[in-house]
């Protein structure tokens, strides 16, 4: 089930609570997927952001659009393509009409 919500680091909470109120910074390492804390005595520590390389992690919004670009692509190219189609047609009905005809229509058109 897609839920769309931000993408949750476990390592943050592993290293808080491993070492609490002694943390002086923390950064994400994301090419090895892990979070990386410095000590206030100046040592560090690391934990992974998963808990199990099997688990699903749920989708993101920018996952989502990486992976269904395509699809997204070929609807707006559909609905620019109707769009246009409609509005040349309307074009086309518009212009063959006789101007009180016209005239007409687009005074009561606001009561609709």
């Amino acid at each position: 089930m897609l839920t769309l919500q931000p993408r949750q680091r476990v390592g943050h909470d592993i290293l808080l609570a491993r070492h609490g109120n002694h943390i002086s910074s923390m950064r994400v390492d994301r090419a090895n997927d892990r979070v990386i804390a410095t000590l206030d005595d100046g040592s560090w520590d690391s934990a992974p952001n998963r808990i199990s390389p099997l688990l699903q992690m749920p989708d993101s919004f920018g996952s989502f659009l990486r992976d269904d670009w395509r699809i997204f692509t070929v609807a707006a190219i559909a609905m620019l393509t109707i769009g246009a189609i409609a509005m040349s047609l309307a074009m086309g009905v518009a212009s063959t009409m006789p101007t009180e005809e016209l005239n007409a229509l687009l005074v009561s058109y606001p009561a609709f």
